[in-house]
């Protein structure tokens, strides 16, 4: 298990994923540094060692198992590894993709990184040109930079894309496609071992692989760690309402985690009308099952689109009487114009805050007051480490104890350890 250089973690980041896979590096490079020099602690400890002699000893076991001549780097130092592989995209005039890996990764475990839903200008062909490329694109390029990984001889391929493709389409309802099925076929047709993902619209896009694993990860305690800083959790009267009922189970988590009351928002819709923007929507009545009156709202969902339905939402828990709306999404797409009407909702008073995660690249959502940004990209690096080095992942995909410390820290105690009333 090397924590040095040469290591053979690597990572591809496709055009789309490069600005996630740069931080998620950051991550892993402090991880490895953190673990080899425990690592090195304890290898000195345990055999009379000086920390230098450990070092060397540690290199020199890490040269001995791989099959360079000659690795870069002292000997007596620790050598930070390179996980980026170095890879040209070419968009041809077309619409046509290329990738190109300009290294050696035969054996390697390969982690390709790809946010479908980034759509802001990105540099293509050497930096000649810039595009803004939609989720068709982004998957078209992902898919052939799966070949080249292939081709060039990968151990093993791993996708991590945060947002699942077309993930939306995934039950059958008449003549339809199920279309988050189909390239979940596609990307076990190519050799793809594991898919790293964040919050699966569906928990029945997992059933559609016979042999790849998905590791269908949360941000929740990302979100509620945020929630503690917007809001004072032991003095604010919080309820948490789910905007549907397809996001009851995932509010019911934050209800259970806070331990505060669950509210639940039932829409009437009628399915002859298509949505097409956030505020042409087809809600035709709002009800709510629960009590917001002098309490701040909290509302979880997994992703955010147009935005319609989350507005109508708002508008309707302040109209009955919240003191604050705050929404926790875990993909914040914003297609469309769906900033500027939460623009104009946020100036009406509509709702207080927005947390996303950094997930999906956004560059417009940074510059907002009401927005707030939590950083899940050291999740990821976590998993991917644990992954890499056959170490289970339990306590990182099931996080109810973290978010129990995280809720425990956040609530004063007297002297005998009791919960103060406020």
């Amino acid at each position: 298990m090397p924590y040095s250089e040469p290591t053979d973690l690597a990572v591809v980041a496709c055009p789309g994923g490069e600005s996630f896979a740069n931080e998620v590096i950051t991550h892993l490079r402090h991880m490895y540094k953190h673990r080899f020099t425990l690592k090195c602690d304890v290898i000195s400890k345990r055999y009379g060692l000086d920390k230098e002699k450990a070092v060397q000893q540690m290199n020199l076991d890490n040269d001995i198992k791989t099959s360079d001549l000659c690795i870069r780097g002292s000997i007596d130092k620790y050598r930070p590894p390179v996980f980026k592989v170095n890879a040209s995209f070419t968009y041809f005039a077309n619409g046509e993709f290329k990738c190109e890996l300009n290294e050696c990764i035969r054996g390697k475990d390969v982690y390709i990184f790809q946010d479908v839903e980034n759509h802001e200008e990105i540099l293509m062909n050497g930096g000649k040109a810039k595009l803004k490329l939609s989720v068709n694109d982004h998957v078209m390029g992902l898919l052939v930079t799966i070949d080249a990984v292939r081709q060039a001889g990968a151990k093993n391929i791993t996708l991590v894309v945060p947002a699942y493709p077309y993930s939306r389409q995934h039950k059958k309802k008449s003549r339809e496609g199920l279309t988050a099925a189909l390239l979940g076929h596609i990307y076990e047709s190519m050799e793809v071992k594991r898919i790293i993902t964040l919050d699966l619209h569906s928990r029945e896009i997992v059933n559609a692989f016979a042999h790849t694993h998905c590791e269908n990860l949360h941000a929740s305690y990302q979100i509620i760690r945020e929630l503690a800083k917007a809001v004072d959790l032991t003095k604010e009267d919080l309820v948490v309402v789910s905007p549907d009922t397809g996001a009851i189970d995932r509010n019911k988590f934050y209800a259970t985690g806070l331990k505060k009351p669950l509210a639940m928002i039932y829409k009437e819709r009628d399915y002859s009308v298509v949505t097409q923007d956030a505020k042409n929507t087809n809600i035709k009545s709002v009800k709510l099952l629960g009590d917001v009156q002098g309490k701040v709202a909290f509302l979880a969902d997994d992703m955010l689109g147009t935005g319609g339905t989350l507005l109508k939402a708002m508008e309707f828990l302040h109209n009955n009487g919240a003191t604050k709306v705050i929404a926790a999404i875990s993909l914040p797409f914003f297609t469309g114009n769906a900033i500027e009407q939460f623009d104009e909702a946020y100036k009406k008073g509509l709702f207080y805050r927005i947390i996303g995660t950094n997930a999906v690249y956004h560059e417009e959502l940074l510059k907002r007051e009401w927005y707030i940004s939590t950083n899940v990209s050291g999740l990821f690096a976590n998993v991917i480490t644990r992954l890499h080095h056959n170490q289970s992942l339990g306590d990182l995909l099931d996080n109810r104890s973290i978010i129990d410390k995280l809720i425990k820290v956040s609530t004063p105690q007297d002297s005998e350890g009791k919960v103060e009333n406020k």
